[in-house]
């Protein structure tokens, strides 16, 4: 890894710097569970983590990475890298530690991206994901709403 970035564990305090990579990139909804409650509620549980990708000199946070886990696979979401910053590698430093992180684990590793972005699907590919193009993802994200 590049000696001017970390990668370490998210942090009571951190939930307003990583808010600020993801609401420019539009990651970021109250709608869909992404409160500092919720993080903190997900990392409880066992091989559960949110990385943060940061800048050694300044310690910004310049990406992150939110893994839940169900017990039997990780989940990726909320992969990002701070707008300013993409096109540079950092998302490959980013990955490789989700990725160690479930081969430490010995869980499978599954995740969801938007068709249109292609760098990122090129990215996941060239780590070896593989698409289940065969499914397609519904959500509920009011049940009370359920009828």
């Amino acid at each position: 890894m590049s000696d001017r970035y970390i990668i370490r564990a998210y942090r009571l305090g951190d939930f307003e710097a990583i808010r600020a990579i993801w609401e420019p990139l539009g990651m970021a909804d109250r709608a869909r569970g992404d409160t500092a409650e919720v993080i903190e509620r997900t990392l409880r549980h066992e091989h559960a983590r949110l990385f943060l990708l940061e800048e050694t000199g300044n310690g910004e946070v310049v990406g992150t990475s939110w893994i839940t886990s169900d017990g039997r696979r990780l989940h990726l979401h909320h992969f990002a890298v701070k707008a300013s910053r993409q096109g540079r590698g950092l998302s490959k430093i980013l990955l490789r530690a989700c990725l160690e992180h479930a081969w430490a684990a010995g869980l499978q590793m599954k995740l969801e991206v938007n068709r249109a972005n292609t760098r990122a699907i090129e990215l996941y590919k060239g780590a070896g994901f593989k698409s289940l193009g065969d499914y397609e993802v519904y959500i509920l994200r009011n049940p009370e709403g359920a009828g």
